[in-house]
């Protein structure tokens, strides 16, 4: 019988995609605390931004046409600083006017303090202004009744900003997604404790409870189960009771100590892939019931044990898959193509993400040991470098890099 076809990155990617559920609960926020949330519904703006024409510059409102032989001399005749309104201005008159402050009916321009030379309660006027010059005009930036922020953003500062720039005080958002993360081996020691014969530290904990934190979840953490298949159905069972999306880290190959499959097989169903990548070839994917009710469950996905397949793996299929639960659209990492500064001569059939860093030059150097327990990689990179199946790498090849500061976090 030939083995089953390994998928390809885009094919995985695509199924996971089809499958998520987004979430649908919603809680409003204050618009200072809503840094790194999702946006439930799409914002209006109840008013203009600016509300009123205002100045752009410290300087003096006039009528353009008073100016117009580049030298007028006319008196100041009021002070608008930003906050105040000013008179209707006279004809053959300026207004000393300060950046934000509304322009006075009857002025139709700003000239800015460089231009002019103030003597008592005179100004001379060095230029010959173009009506609207240094005016910001009523709803420039924001029509009263527009959408500002449609549903599905990701609050960021400046979202933030823009909200509290029409009024906006609260916001509703989408909860946050819950994610259970364990890990399987009776070999994996936590930091602090002594190292016995055979054991290593188990690194993925870390890895991706920092991982999860840079995504917003609400983490459960089971620490590390034991190898057996009781104790991982007894977790399993757990962690789908009080979470969206359930994460294993080990154990989801078919060895006689790999538990992951049977327990995920009897308290729910199980997709297990092998993907045409490089690091992290086998990926499982499937649901885990609640209280046994088939229609009621938790997303699984069990990445591999090597600690850069599983980075690598959140990167490509996890971080995509939370991002539609959080009611974010799909949308690739951006890559951009860079100078290869190294050779890469062996081929793989498989598409492999390379971690390597950008040099004083402008090029890529590549980390020289490749391997998938190589965890010093992900530190010394800046990204990864996303090589096609068949592809080898000559010093000069462009290449497509993509910087781990675009799969790190929700944006």
């Amino acid at each position: 019988m030939n083995a089953r076809p390994m998928l390809t990155v885009r094919e995985a990617l695509d199924f996971l995609m089809g499958a998520a559920r987004p979430l649908t609960d919603t809680e409003t926020v204050s618009t200072l605390q809503a840094n790194g949330r999702v946006l439930a519904a799409d914002q209006y703006s109840q008013l203009d931004v600016p509300p009123a024409d205002n100045t752009q510059m410290d300087g003096y409102a006039v009528r353009a046409a008073d100016c117009a032989s580049g030298a007028a001399r006319l008196p100041v005749s009021q002070r608008i600083p930003a906050g105040h309104v000013g008179q209707p201005l006279q004809p053959g008159t300026a207004a000393r006017i300060f950046t934000g402050a509304m322009i006075p009916p009857g002025a139709d321009a700003v000239v800015m303090q460089e231009a002019c030379e103030a003597d008592g309660d005179l100004v001379q006027v060095n230029a010959a202004p173009q009506a609207g010059a240094w005016i910001r005009r009523a709803g420039e930036d924001i029509r009263a009744g527009s959408v500002i922020l449609p549903a599905g953003t990701l609050l960021r500062a400046q979202e933030m900003g823009l909200a509290a720039s029409v009024g906006l005080a609260e916001l509703p958002v989408l909860r946050r997604p819950r994610v259970a993360v364990f890990f399987t081996g009776d070999e994996l020691a936590m930091p602090g404790e002594p190292l016995a014969p055979g054991a290593i530290y188990n690194s993925n904990r870390y890895t991706l409870r920092g991982l999860l934190e840079n995504l917003g979840c609400e983490i459960t953490d089971y620490g590390i189960v034991p190898d057996t298949l009781q104790a991982t159905r007894d977790t399993l069972r757990a962690a789908a009771a009080g979470n969206d999306l359930i994460i294993t880290s080990g154990g989801v190959s078919v060895g006689e100590e790999d538990h992951i499959k049977p327990a995920v097989e009897a308290e729910g169903r199980l997709n297990m892939w092998q993907i045409a990548v490089k690091p992290g070839k086998p990926l499982a994917f499937g649901e885990v019931s609640r209280n046994g009710n088939a229609g009621d469950s938790a997303f699984f996905l069990g990445l591999p044990g090597n600690p850069v397949s599983s980075f690598v793996t959140f990167l490509l299929f996890v971080r995509p898959f939370i991002r539609r639960l959080a009611g974010m659209a799909d949308a690739a990492p951006a890559g951009f193509m860079l100078r290869a500064d190294f050779a890469w001569p062996r081929a793989d059939r498989r598409n492999e993400f390379l971690r390597a860093r950008i040099n004083a030059n402008g090029g890529l150097d590549l980390f020289p040991n490749q391997g998938s327990g190589v965890l010093t990689s992900t530190v010394w990179g800046d990204g990864l470098i996303d090589n096609p199946p068949g592809q080898t790498i000559a010093p000069g090849d462009l290449v497509r890099f993509v910087p781990f500061n675009q799969m790190l976090y929700l944006s």
